[in-house]
C-alpha cells in the first residue's frame, strides 16, 4: 500500500476546510496545510486535523505556493486539493482501493475533477487533473495562475473523483489582476497562460480584447489540443456577444481541425441554427452531438449533458417547431431517460399529453 501526503494551500477558508479534511482524513497519511494569509479561523480549524501548518507570504503566484507545500511532503505520493474540494463517500472507497492497489512504478494518477452538478448531485461538467503524484519524481507546478503540472513518466487514469463544491465566491478580479501584473513587468505569457488570460478577458466582458488574444493563441499553433478546442468555443461566444454570428460559426467549425466533433461544439452550432429558426440544420447538429461519446481521458473540459440530455431536449424543440409532435415527444422521452425528474422534461411531457401524444 502506498502512503500519501495531502498538500493544500489555503486562505480564509473557515467555512469549507473542515468539510474537505473530514472527507480525506481516512485516506491520507499526512496533512500539510500552507496558509497564505488567512484572517479568519482557517488555521485554527486546520490545527484540529494536523500540526503540519506552515505560513507562506502570498506573492501572486499559485505555483510558488503549491511548490512550497510539496516541499514539506514526506510520504511516497502527494495528493493536492483546494479547500472547497471534497471527496464524496462513494469516491472515498475508490481512493482507498486505489491506495491499496497502485503499483509503485506509477508517477502520475489522473483523476476526474467534477466541477458542476445537477439538482440530483450528478456531475455534469468534469475534466481530468494530475491529482496524485510520486514525490521522488520531483514534479513542479508551472504558471502563476491556472497552474498545472505537466504529467510525464508512467501516467494512469483512474475513477476516484474529486468534487469542487464552492460555498462562497472567490475574488472575480484576482486572476486577471495577476495576469496583468505579469504583463506590466514585461513578462511574456506562455501558450497555456495566453489561453487562460483570454478567458479572463472574455469573463470580464472585454470581448474585443479576448477575440484578439484567442485568435493570436490559435494562430501561433503552440497550444494543447484541448485548450485549442476550448478556445474555439470561447471565441465563438465572444463573437455572439458582439452579434457576429457568422464568425461564431466559423470559430466553432475551426475546432474540427483539432479533433473529431465534440458534443459541446455541436450543441453550440445547433443552438445558433435554432436561434435563426433553421430547424433542419439545427437537427443535424444536435443529432451529431448525441452520436458522440465524451473522451474523459483526454484531459479536456467536457459537459456530459452535451452528449445526451441537451441534444435530446433541443431535438424535441426543433421537431415541435416543425409540427412533428410525435418525434418531438420521442426525443423528450430520451431526455427523460437521462434525467427522470427534470422539470423541463416533465413540463414537456404534460404538453404532449395535452396534445394527445402518448408514447
Amino acid at each position: 500500500m502506498i502512503t500519501i501526503s495531502l498538500c493544500m494551500i489555503v486562505k480564509n477558508e473557515q467555512d469549507v476546510i473542515a468539510r474537505c479534511l473530514e472527507s480525506v482524513k481516512n485516506i491520507v497519511d499526512e496533512i500539510i496545510i500552507v496558509d497564505t494569509g488567512s484572517s479568519d479561523r482557517t488555521v485554527e480549524i486546520a490545527s484540529h486535523y494536523t500540526q503540519n501548518i506552515y505560513h507562506f507570504d502570498w506573492i501572486d503566484d499559485f505555483s510558488a505556493a503549491r511548490n512550497f507545500s510539496f516541499s514539506k511532503a514526506t510520504k511516497e505520493y502527494i495528493l493536492w486539493l483546494d479547500a472547497d474540494d471534497v471527496i464524496q463517500s462513494e469516491h472515498q472507497k475508490k481512493f482507498i482501493t486505489l491506495k491499496e492497489t497502485l503499483p509503485p512504478t506509477i508517477d502520475v494518477v489522473m483523476l476526474p475533477y467534477d466541477v458542476a452538478f445537477d439538482e440530483n448531485n450528478q456531475a455534469i461538467h468534469s475534466y481530468y487533473r494530475e491529482r496524485l503524484l510520486k514525490r521522488e519524481s520531483n514534479f513542479k507546478w508551472l504558471g502563476a495562475v491556472h497552474e498545472a503540472i505537466p504529467p510525464n513518466g508512467n501516467v494512469v487514469f483512474e475513477k476516484a473523483a474529486v468534487s469542487h463544491k464552492k460555498m462562497h465566491p472567490s475574488d472575480p478580479n484576482r486572476n486577471i489582476r495577476i495576469f496583468e501584473k505579469l504583463l506590466s513587468k514585461g513578462q511574456k505569457l506562455e501558450p497555456r497562460q495566453q489561453f487562460y488570460y483570454a478567458r479572463e478577458l472574455y469573463y470580464h466582458n472585454r470581448y474585443h480584447e479576448a477575440i484578439s488574444l484567442f485568435k493570436q493563441f490559435l494562430k501561433e499553433q503552440k497550444g494543447w489540443k484541448e485548450n485549442n478546442i476550448s478556445a474555439c468555443i470561447d471565441l465563438a461566444n465572444c463573437y455572439k456577444q458582439i452579434n457576429q454570428q457568422q464568425k461564431a460559426l466559423l470559430s466553432l467549425y475551426q475546432s474540427f481541425s483539432y479533433d473529431i466533433p465534440r458534443g459541446e461544439v455541436c450543441c453550440e452550432i445547433g443552438n445558433i441554427f435554432l436561434s435563426h429558426q433553421q430547424y433542419q440544420m439545427a437537427i443535424f447538429w444536435f443529432q451529431t452531438a448525441a452520436e458522440q461519446k465524451p473522451d474523459i481521458s483526454s484531459g479536456g473540459f467536457f459537459s456530459t449533458d452535451c452528449y445526451d440530455y441537451i441534444p435530446y431536449l433541443q431535438l424535441c424543440v426543433c421537431y415541435d417547431k416543425l409540427g412533428d409532435y410525435k418525434t418531438a415527444a420521442m426525443y423528450n422521452q430520451k431526455a427523460k431517460q437521462c434525467k427522470p425528474n427534470d422539470k423541463i422534461v416533465l413540463q414537456n411531457e404534460n404538453y404532449f399529453k395535452n396534445r394527445g401524444i402518448l408514447l
